[in-house]
This record gives structure tokens, sequence and C-alpha cells, in this order.
């Protein structure tokens, strides 16, 4: 991996050391109308609805660079979902209230981590003490599943490099479950990214009618990834064109794109044998597409689980910001009950409307204790949460500290999404069933937030833009 200061000196992105920078509340936020930066397809002053709404796309399973099929090891003994208690209900924004030390770059418009201010918060977790005890140890087992990424990818926010893991990951292994508190603030220091002020929504998998076998109830069929759907990274062609994809077909020599939704729904793939299973209701399906993973009950019980196995390539388009933007539903109403709601009144419509996405997803039977996150590991309930790679460090450690209750805490990112763009945009993920897509469905909070990431880092960024700006200098 490239030294930060050499993607620095390659980006224009010379840093200058400056004060120490405050954290604004999110009723201070909510005052002034201001929206996290990054977040997608935002036009008003009021909090966005979830990413049912918002619109969040299948992960892409990104494998480690190293090695394209590590992520097929066994997940490590011992990784399990949190039991569901409330996460620790005292943290508070104004808790970020540390002054600290300060990078700040002379070309702050860049999309990526080294575009961005970065602080040193502390340099151990604040407020560690309030975090309660299954709290951490669910954060460190999930931290630890994500340890074998860490130390075999390269981190495209540029704030780390694989060896400033190996201390942290080769403790996990051996840390005493019953002190997981004192695991985070002995190895870790705590850097804020921008302004940290923290969007976040909720995914989960959801469980839908489906069966195996195509029957009168159930015809809607899934999809496995076609053999000529392909995709190129464009970065291999321009630099300017890095962390760029495109997906299409090839025909005649030339990339095409693909079939759209609608030339999908109406056969454009019949006939060969693509079918992994049948749904049984178009609208469910429509939103397990959009979630990226989900669970099929079929008629005798039987669970078939799918995950995301590719796209076809055409942009995502939010129906609830529609209906919202068209006046069909109020604000406040374009939640997922809502939007369903809406789709079963006017099912001709309805069926219009979804269309109008013309992206479409396509899945793969899992075996796996649970739904596969951008790492290629799964991720689990209530610790697992999807971020923007450019900025936070998959695999990473993340405090949250929100205007509601859920979402506050400790979180590691193990996921991406398609509308998951900016420093301080997460989407949190809340495991399956009733309680899982109840909170899923409905979240939006605001707050601020702060990464987690190895002791020593900071001192070495600071180092690295020094460097580079005396470079440029000469």
């Amino acid at each position: 991996m490239r030294s930060f200061a050499a993607l620095a000196a390659s980006s224009a992105l010379l840093f200058s050391l400056v004060g120490c920078a405050g954290i604004i509340p999110p009723s201070a936020q909510a005052s002034t109308g201001s929206a996290p930066t990054g977040v997608e397809r935002t036009n008003s002053n009021k909090p966005q609805e979830s990413e049912w709404v918002q619109g969040l796309e299948a992960p892409t399973a990104e494998q480690p660079v190293s090695d394209q099929n590590s992520a097929q090891e066994q997940v490590p003994a011992g990784i399990v979902a949190s039991s569901g208690a409330p996460r620790y209900s005292d943290l508070k924004p104004k808790d970020l209230l540390i002054d600290g030390e300060r990078i700040e770059p002379l070309n702050p418009g860049q999309e990526n981590a080294t575009g961005q201010a970065i602080t040193l918060i502390s340099d151990t977790v604040p407020f560690g003490y309030r975090l309660s005890a299954d709290d951490a140890l669910n954060a460190m087992l999930a931290f630890r599943t994500s340890c074998p990424s860490l130390l075999n990818r390269n981190d495209r926010s540029g704030l780390t490099q694989k060896q400033d893991w190996k201390g942290a990951c080769d403790s996990s292994k051996t840390w005493l479950e019953s002190d997981a508190r004192a695991f985070f603030s002995t190895h870790f220091e705590t850097l804020q990214i921008g302004d940290g002020k923290a969007f976040a929504t909720g995914y989960f998998e959801p469980e839908i009618a489906g069966s195996r076998s195509k029957s009168a109830d159930y015809n809607i069929p899934v999809y496995r990834r076609p053999a000529d759907l392909v995709e190129v990274d464009l970065g291999q062609f321009s630099d300017e064109w890095k962390g760029k994809r495109v997906r299409g077909r090839v025909e005649n020599g030339r990339l095409i794109r693909y079939a759209d939704r609608a030339a999908i729904e109406d056969g454009a793939l019949n006939g060969r044998g693509l079918e992994l299973a049948f749904a049984a209701d178009p609208i469910e399906f429509f939103f397990l597409q959009i979630q990226g993973s989900g669970r099929l009950i079929a008629p005798d019980g039987s669970i078939i689980r799918i995950g995301y196995d590719g796209q076809n390539g055409h942009d995502y388009l939010g129906i609830g910001r529609v209906l919202r933007d068209e006046g069909r539903l109020e604000p406040g109403q374009a939640d997922l009950e809502g939007i369903i709601r809406w789709l079963r009144a006017n099912p001709e419509e309805g069926r219009a409307l979804m269309r109008r996405n013309a992206s479409y997803i396509f899945f793969r039977e899992l075996s796996d204790a649970g739904p596969l996150g951008a790492l290629g590991w799964p991720v689990t309930a209530d610790n697992s949460v999807a971020v923007d790679p450019r900025y936070v460090t998959m695999g990473a450690p993340v405090i949250l500290a929100m205007d509601r209750e859920e979402p506050a805490g400790l979180w590691v990112a193990q996921d991406t999404g398609g509308a998951i763009k900016g420093p301080n945009r997460f989407d949190t993920f809340w495991g399956a069933g009733t309680r899982a897509r109840n909170i899923a469905g409905g979240m939006s909070a605001r707050g601020q937030s702060v990464i987690l990431v190895p002791r020593g880092t900071f001192a070495r960024l600071k180092n690295e833009a020094e460097q580079s700006r005396s470079a440029g200098n000469r």
C-alpha cells in the first residue's frame, strides 16, 4: 500500500497543522438546517427518511487485495450477534467535546479521507467507562471477525496501513472476554473525520415467502447472476477514474448496458436457467433487493438464505423520495410501511413506480451464519455498520453519539452501500425479524461520530503530512 504521504502527494492534498475544533450537538445542527456532509439526494432541512427511501444499494463484495479467496475462510469461533439489549443511553454528543490536535488539508474538496480534516480526539477511547460489558464484548468479537481483512487488504481511506492492525488483531484472539471494555481503551485512539457530524439510517435482513419451485403462488423469479454480466474497474484505464466501476454485457466487441428492471421483469432472462428460487410477493421482493440479502420462507417452513451477487449497472432510484416529491406521501410518511401501504393501495401505479428504479439485484444462496458484508464476512445484528470506505477504514470500530437511543454506541465498519456516501454517513445493521424491520425501517438519526484506529496512527499521519508539505515547498 502506498503511504499516506505518497497518497497525499499524488493527489496534491497537502496538510497543515491548525488548532483544535469543537463539536456541534444535534440540536445545534437542527437549528441551522445543515445536512451531514455527503448525504445524497436531499433538498430540504428535514431529516431524511430511512434507506428504504434513500436507496441503500446492495453491497459490493470486495475481497481482500492480497488474497481473493481469503473471504472464504471460516469465521472465528464465538462470533455472536448481540442480545438486542439497549445500547448505553447516557452517551451524548457533548461527551465528544474534547479538544484535540488537528491535521487539515490545504485542498479540502477532494472526495476521500485525505481531503478531510483529521482531528485526534483522544489518545484513548473517550467515555469508555460508559460502554456496557455486553456491547464491548460483541464489538470486540465483530472486530475479531474483520481482522483477516484488516491485515490483508489496502485501506482505501488512506488512514491506516495493514501492519497498524497487527497488535490489536493478535490481542483480540486471546483477550479476556469479561474485560472487553479494556481492549478498546488499550489498543485504540479516536479520530474525528471532517466535522464529525453523523447521519445514520438502518438496514436489516428481510424474511419473505418463497419457494424453490415455481407455482401459481410463487412466481416471482429470484435470479442468479448471469454469466454475461461483466463489471469493469475504470481505474485500470485512468487514475482520474479510480474507484469508478461500470457493469454491462459485451455485444459485438462493445460493452453495452444490461437489461433494466422492466426488461428483466418482462422476461429478458427467461429460458436461461437462472432461477434460484421464486418469491410470492413482488413488493416484498422489491424491498429485499434494496436490502441486498434476505430469507425466503418456504411453504414447509424451511429457510432459503440469499445474498447479493451482482447488480445490473443501472442507477438506483429511491421510490420513497419520488412519492414525497410528487406529493403522494407527506414528509414523515415515506418510511417502509408507508411506502408499502401506498404500493398496495395503488397496484398499477405502484408497479410502474417500482420499474422506474431500473436497478436490479442478482443473488446467490448463502450457507453462512449471517448475511455477508462487503468484507466477505458475516455481519452481526446491532454491531455491524455500513460506511463509505473512502473515508472510514473497513473493519475499524466506530463510536456513534446520536439523537436516537438505538444507534448510539460502538459499531464495527463491516459493510458498504450505494447510498452510503461521505465521511460520517452510516447505515446500522439490525438483523432479521420484526424488531429489526421496525427499527431499520424508520431509522433516521443525527449526531457525532469518531473512528477508532490503532494507537500511533495520528502521529504517523501528522509526520507524513509534514513531510509531504516540506517536499511540496522545495
